[in-house]
């Protein structure tokens, strides 16, 4: 329901969305935030009991999906003690809704209470060890996308922006999970190989099209945030094979159990 919002600032509307899903699930506040990524929906079935299901634009303000993999669902989740928001799929730069419909979701999970976000993406390998397949722990970033989701002269710290806390946290669940930077491309083309290798050189372990923007709102928000990349292909020119998104879909897919178990004893530890 991507109704005009003229008239509300970009916190007011995620606010009148929060009062909509409070008002929908009948839990006035709730804890933990997820958003699922390429190929991760089949993990959410691991989090936890399903209170409440709805289409993300069944809420205001919220862009419609139009990304092959990215559901537009939002779920009201109970896990032990939790009211954990999933939002199954997301609004990308590239669909040209603008950087306040990226940054939404995020917002109007701060509103309904959420003190902690965790963020999945399914990301290029700029690593040769990292196989499609493998889970990144996301360290930092760097936002490519010449855009910010913040208004004005809005001053932000973005250092430790990916909490070391919960980073420790699931190195105790899992110790051999990588750690690396992901760089965020506005796209929706995949890159060039010359643009993998400057990349590369700048830093970059992980390549993709969300979270870097996403990420700074939740900082903005006051909310703790984890990432996690799943490598779900070999960025351009790192093989030698074309890139689609099929294949993309594919390996997440393939991933999606294992996932959802680490992201449920993220979630306990949180």
């Amino acid at each position: 329901m991507i109704t005009s919002d003229h008239g509300h600032n970009a916190k007011q509307s995620a606010q009148i969305a929060a009062t909509a899903i409070s008002e929908q699930t009948g839990i006035a506040q709730h804890d933990v935030a997820l958003v699922l990524g390429s190929g991760w929906a089949a993990a959410c079935d691991q989090i936890g009991e399903t209170a409440w299901e709805a289409d993300t634009t069944a809420l205001p303000f919220f862009a419609p999906s139009t990304v092959p993999g990215h559901g537009g669902l939002v779920r009201s989740v109970r896990r032990g003690e939790q009211n954990v928001l999933l939002f199954m799929g997301r609004t990308h730069l590239y669909e040209g809704h603008g950087v306040d419909a990226v940054a939404h979701p995020v917002r109007t999970a701060a509103a309904t209470g959420c003190q902690t976000i965790i963020f999945t993406n399914g990301a290029g390998s700029l690593n040769p060890d990292w196989s499609p397949g493998t889970p990144v722990l996301i360290s930092d970033h760097i936002n490519f996308t010449a855009t910010s989701p913040l208004p004005g002269a809005s001053f932000v710290d973005l250092t430790d922006l990916y909490s070391t806390r919960l980073r420790r946290a699931c190195k105790d669940i899992n110790p051999a999970l990588p750690e690396g930077v992901y760089i965020q491309f506005r796209g929706p083309q995949y890159e060039t190989p010359a643009e993998i290798r400057m990349a590369r050189s700048i830093g970059a372990d992980l390549v993709g099209m969300s979270t870097a923007i996403e990420a700074i709102a939740a900082r903005e928000a006051g909310m703790e945030i984890l990432g996690i990349s799943l490598v779900t292909n070999f960025a351009a020119g790192m093989t030698g094979d074309a890139l689609n998104h099929d294949e993309v879909l594919a390996n997440g897919a393939a991933s999606a159990q294992q996932l959802g178990r680490l992201l449920a004893k993220v979630l306990d530890r949180i």
